[in-house]
Parts: C-alpha cells; sequence; structure tokens
C-alpha cells in the first residue's frame, strides 16, 4: 500500500465493538465524527487498534494475535502470539503503524501471559504480517504504550512492569534487525513526544515529578516536583497524563484527595501549562475533561476529550464550551 499524496493524522476508539477512525488533518473543532467505522469479528476481543492513513486496513491486536482487516471488516492476514494464552487478565498486546503505514509495531507481553518466553517487540509487514524485525526484551510487562517519533524513523515503547516501575526503550530498523536501545532509567514512565521530535515528557514513576528530556539520549533538561506547582509533596501526586499542547508548551497533571464536612474523601485533578523553553509553570489549564486522564494534547495547540457518546472531542483555546 503506497502512503496517501496527503497523509492524514488518524486517531482510533473503539466505540461499542467498532473501530472508528478519525482524520484529525480536517480542521473540526467539538465532537468529532469518523472518518471511516470498522465492525472486525464479534469472535475478537480488541485489545488496542490502528489504521493506516488510507483508511483502507485496520490493524487491531487480542490477547493471542495481531489481525489486519479490511475497511468493512474481512479478514487479510492474522498473525498468532503463540502459544496461546489463558492469561485472560494482566497484560495487553499493543499496536502502532509507522508514519508511511508500512510497517506494523506490536508490543507482546509474552512472560506474563504464561507463554514461557521473554515479552517481545516485533516489527511486522502491514501487507502481509510477515516478520520483518523481532527482538526479545528484558521485561515482565502487563502493556507496553508505543509513540512513532515525528521524524519516522524510531519507535518508542513504555512497558509497564507494575509496582516493579517502568522501562523505556527507543528502537529502529535496518533492514530485517531492530536496533534497540533501552535507557537507563527504571522509573519513569513515557508519556509524550514533542511534536519537531527533539524532546520528551515523563513522569516519575511513583508520581513526585515531571521532566523534560533532550531526544535522544535522554539527557534532562529540567524536572519539576510537585511543590513547583504550589502543592505539598505529601499529599499530591503528579499523573501519568498531559503531554504536549504545542512545541513550547506540556500540559502536566496533579491529582489528590479532600475532605469534605463529612469526613469522605474526594477526589481531585487539575491541569497546568509549563512553558518548555523556561521550565517554569504557568497558568492552570481547563481541559474539559471529566478525569485526570480525559486529556490528549495533539501537539498543534489542540486537544482531545472523551464524549458520553464514546466519540472524541477535539477542544482548543477558543472553545468556550
Amino acid at each position: 500500500m503506497a502512503p496517501p499524496a496527503h497523509p492524514l493524522k488518524i486517531i482510533t476508539r473503539l466505540v461499542d465493538g467498532s473501530i472508528c477512525a478519525y482524520d484529525l488533518a480536517a480542521d473540526v473543532r467539538g465532537v468529532l465524527s469518523p472518518a471511516m467505522i470498522c465492525r472486525p469479528s464479534t469472535a475478537d476481543d480488541i485489545v488496542d487498534h490502528a489504521v493506516h492513513a488510507d483508511l483502507q486496513r485496520v490493524y487491531y491486536t487480542t490477547l493471542n494475535a495481531i489481525v489486519c482487516v479490511t475497511a468493512d471488516g474481512a479478514e487479510v492476514w492474522r498473525s498468532e502470539f503463540t502459544p496461546q494464552s489463558d492469561q485472560k487478565f494482566g497484560s495487553h498486546p499493543s499496536c502502532v503503524l509507522s508514519v508511511d503505514g508500512r510497517v506494523a509495531w506490536v508490543y507482546r507481553p509474552d512472560a506474563l501471559s504464561g507463554r514461557n518466553r521473554p515479552d517481545q517487540w516485533v516489527a511486522l509487514d502491514t501487507a502481509t504480517g510477515s516478520v520483518i524485525a523481532q527482538t526479545n526484551l528484558d521485561t515482565l510487562g502487563h502493556g507496553g504504550p508505543q509513540l512513532v517519533h515525528p521524524a519516522g524513523d524510531q519507535m518508542f515503547l513504555n512497558v509497564g512492569e507494575g509496582q516493579d516501575g517502568s522501562v523505556i526503550y527507543r528502537a529502529s530498523l535496518s533492514g530485517d534487525r531492530m536496533d534497540l536501545i533501552c535507557y537507563s532509567w527504571i522509573d519513569r514512565c513515557l508519556i509524550d513526544l514533542s511534536p519537531d521530535g527533539s524532546q520528551f515528557m515523563t513522569v516519575d514513576h511513583e508520581q513526585a515529578d515531571v521532566s523534560i528530556h533532550a531526544h535522544p539520549d535522554g539527557e534532562v533538561t529540567f524536572t519539576l516536583s510537585v511543590d513547583a506547582f504550589g502543592h505539598d509533596p505529601d499529599e499530591i501526586c503528579v499523573e501519568w497524563s498531559g503531554g504536549y499542547l504545542n512545541q513550547d508548551t506540556v500540559i502536566v497533571t496533579l491529582a489528590g484527595e479532600t475532605e469534605d464536612e463529612t469526613d469522605d474523601e474526594e477526589e481531585w485533578f487539575r491541569h497546568y501549562r509549563v512553558d518548555v523553553r523556561s521550565g517554569q509553570v504557568q497558568a492552570a489549564f481547563d481541559s474539559h475533561g471529566e478525569n485526570a486522564y480525559d486529556i490528549q494534547p495533539l501537539g498543534d495547540g489542540s486537544w482531545l476529550t472523551f464524549d458520553p457518546s464514546g466519540h472524541p472531542i477535539r477542544w482548543t483555546d477558543a472553545t468556550d464550551a
């Protein structure tokens, strides 16, 4: 499949069992309407999903496979994770497509899936499902969100190991070889990459601070702890959410609990802008989200939250409702 003449920025959501694709290149605000709706086989319990930019192919993971289907749900190919796992909880295979749409990157939490082998990171040919490259990971992961570097030549993977921490990898392909870099930290969670790819944002696994790092080596540009936002670090934490609103601004999320007059604890959250050029905390930020994780900054000054229908809502600073 050749990439489209004008590549689209596509995101997906699972809504009522269907994989919905939304074209973010369109200048649309408010509740977004799907540019494509795909209904996969009801026999598949979908864990993660991605759609090719031409909207002709859909890719999704189950606990035991990655599957490619057409827009109308007809199966094109299926790559099984063998042996089949009977572990229905605690592991979540992820998938994401390369910028040119030719490679499907799959994180397989095989160790906790009972497959008696290390976790796997696999690059597949999206046209055929054949393996391009594959590597063992030294992790016991529950899940692994992946981020595509804007330049298109690198992939980031954040393997979450529960109470044991979080491991961040960076990889690129050289023919049939996967060149893998593991960052030295086991206590930081990858949140987002900057729009130009020159930086990335992490949050401490224990939720004490947020850091901005230079790409590719990960050198820390600055770190902000909870008290930098005017809160008590013994009572408030930094959530694993937020990201780059634009090249110069990240959104950081803090959360805590307060007691009301009946001594019941009530959870609250607040988003803040941070200027990445100066490292200074700016004003609080109203995301219009329902919870601390109901926000997805898009890097262009807009962000997404969830509508009760399951479809995303796109906001900008000019949006007032």
